[in-house]
């Protein structure tokens, strides 16, 4: 299985995409402005999109993508997220007021897309991958996914405050590789806490769940671009990145566009 980053930044700027991953060829998990650097091809090859909530940067470019790609496949794109990632989608992007109503057209009963609705501690079975639905805690409905073909699960947190139950699963699992947001910088804390994001201070309280005997390597994402060299730098006063040193409790790397995860 490859999972490859095509945005993972918390807002855009010049070479800078929010949040979106193909898993091998044929799923999107979530569809932030980094699904524009694919090729037409690359798109019609997408069979699923899993949306970890509702959120702009993390479904910008889904409507796009669907317009792009819908008229030359020969079936419908299957939307899987929350009931209340659906209802929000449904009211405000596609309803014919925002874009059109994809789920009805063509026709009711052949459309472009379908919505699939999932629940936290579901797990999915989609072509060779095995996905399970992770909690978040948000501001609106959200969800993590751990994502598998195999041995070993890549981990992606979704946006995300402090999150005991998150932790209690993934010190269950083989986990590969994680990915966590950390959106603000320590001076923007109290923000991170508003909007139920996390800041390095609240990060080093939630690593500090992992077992002690599990290690694995720990990605940054979801930085904002005018804070990324500064959470960056606040992340290593409490942990360090490569080269690895007598002290290191972690191995925490910063998450770049263009990454590729081969598990």
């Amino acid at each position: 299985m490859k999972v490859r980053v095509l945005g993972c930044s918390g807002a855009i700027a010049k070479d800078c995409r929010t949040t979106s991953f193909l898993v091998d060829a044929d799923m999107l998990v979530d569809a932030g402005t980094g699904v524009g650097d694919l090729t037409l091809d690359e798109m019609r090859g997408i069979d699923h999109v899993l949306l970890t909530h509702s959120h702009l940067d993390h479904i910008a470019a889904l409507p796009l993508m669907i317009d792009a790609i819908a008229a030359q496949r020969s079936s419908p794109v299957r939307i899987h997220a929350l009931a209340g990632t659906i209802a929000a989608i449904k009211a405000h992007i596609f309803n014919n007021v925002i874009w059109p109503d994809f789920s009805r057209i063509p026709t009711v009963d052949a459309p472009f897309i379908t919505f699939h609705e999932i629940e936290i501690g579901q797990t999915l079975e989609i072509t060779g991958k095995r996905i399970e639905v992770l909690p978040a805690v948000h501001t609106v409905p959200a969800v993590g996914y751990a994502v598998s073909s195999g041995r070993g699960c890549w981990v992606f947190s979704g946006d995300t405050e402090r999150n005991p139950a998150f932790w209690a699963r993934i010190n269950q699992m083989d986990v590969a590789a994680l990915v966590i947001e950390t959106a603000f910088s320590n001076r923007e804390k109290e923000l991170a806490r508003r909007s139920l994001h996390l800041s390095p201070l609240a990060l080093a309280e939630e690593l500090d769940c992992i077992d002690k005997g599990k290690s694995f390597p720990i990605y940054i994402t979801h930085t904002k671009p005018a804070e990324t060299e500064l959470i960056m730098s606040e992340i290593q006063k409490f942990d360090q990145t490569q080269p690895f040193g007598v002290n290191v409790v972690h191995d925490i790397r910063w998450l770049r566009a263009g990454q590729e995860f081969n598990l």
